[in-house]
């Protein structure tokens, strides 16, 4: 282990993130009804430019009007590329009430856009009186986001969460391909006459999942497209577990409990995760430092791999 220690991420629930748009206020109620543990109110990429104001000014009215218990309140603004960021912010900060937890922050391609988005944010938090500070959760959705990304993840104290977006993600990095998520046709591998079909996304997702734990920080894997294919998004959820993320998106409310059932561990592998750190305590007790559990060996690395499992599952019971 390094002599510096790896900082713990936040301890919250963050298997689903519900997105909806900024112009369907109708829907607000409805998704803090939902099961998902964060909602992401969007004034980005599902609003049109003529609607961004009255967007804007009806997610300022929901953060004061509908009731989000229970829930992390987010509100993705426009990218710093655009002339509508700076006004999102101002005013989020300004008038929204102070149930607003984050803001989250598109194609970052840099911890500079980071910096930039927490000075106005300071500034107005402290012009206004707001007494709870904004988190931020940030989209890795360019060739220079992915080659940022451990600046990215140590770029603010105010970082929380960041995700993949794998569509805006593909155009940059100039991938063939127009889907969202999910494996592609064309990526695959022979043998023996059979295809075999690989994960595009993994190695951006492995950065991903490396620089947020480097900086005590939620990896968080973004949309699948085709809401009308659940296995795809369950095989898809699977894979970023195992790799260590920590929830995905839900851009169609079916989704949001396809992403619960990934990201909660299931009893079985609680009481087996259980049953391993209490091999393990045996073993201490003997002064030996490993054991045998089930024909295979753990060891204090195992202590490790339980915990996980055990913490995240009393996290999501509590």
């Amino acid at each position: 282990m390094s002599f510096r220690i790896q900082p713990a991420p936040p301890a919250r629930p963050n298997r689903c993130q519900l997105f909806g748009p900024g112009t369907r206020a109708e829907l607000f109620a409805k998704m803090a009804g939902s099961a998902a543990d964060v909602i992401n109110l969007d004034l980005e990429d599902s609003v049109a430019p003529d609607d961004k104001p009255a967007a804007r000014a009806n997610v300022i009215a929901a953060t004061r009007d509908v009731d989000w218990s229970g829930k992390v309140l987010s509100v993705r603004i426009n990218g710093l590329d655009t002339p509508y960021w700076y006004r999102d912010v101002v005013d989020l900060v300004e008038q929204a009430g102070d149930r607003l937890d984050q803001i989250m922050i598109p194609k970052v391609g840099c911890a500079a856009d980071l910096y930039a988005v927490d000075a106005l944010v300071t500034a107005a938090e402290a012009a206004s009186g707001r007494k709870r500070p904004l988190g931020f959760e940030v989209i890795i959705e360019s060739a220079a986001g992915i080659a940022h990304v451990e600046e990215i993840a140590a770029g603010s104290k105010r970082l929380v969460a960041m995700s993949l977006g794998a569509a805006d993600f593909a155009a940059s990095m100039g991938m063939a391909t127009t889907g969202i998520g999910g494996t592609q046709e064309n990526y695959y591998m022979l043998r023996e006459g059979e295809r075999y079909w690989a994960d595009p996304w993994h190695w951006a997702q492995a950065a991903i999942v490396a620089a947020c734990r480097t900086h005590g920080v939620l990896p968080v894997d973004g949309p699948f497209g085709d809401f009308s294919d659940p296995e795809g998004f369950r095989a898809q959820a699977r894979r970023s577990a195992t790799l260590g993320m920590v929830g995905k998106w839900a851009i169609h409310p079916k989704q949001v409990a396809l992403a619960n059932e990934v990201f909660t561990p299931s009893a079985e592998a609680v009481a087996e995760a259980r049953e391993i750190l209490a091999a393990m305590e045996a073993a201490k007790a003997r002064g030996e430092g490993a054991t045998v559990y089930k024909g295979r060996l753990v060891d204090i690395a195992s202590i490790k791999q339980a915990e996980v499992i055990v913490q995240q599952a009393e996290m999501i019971g509590g």
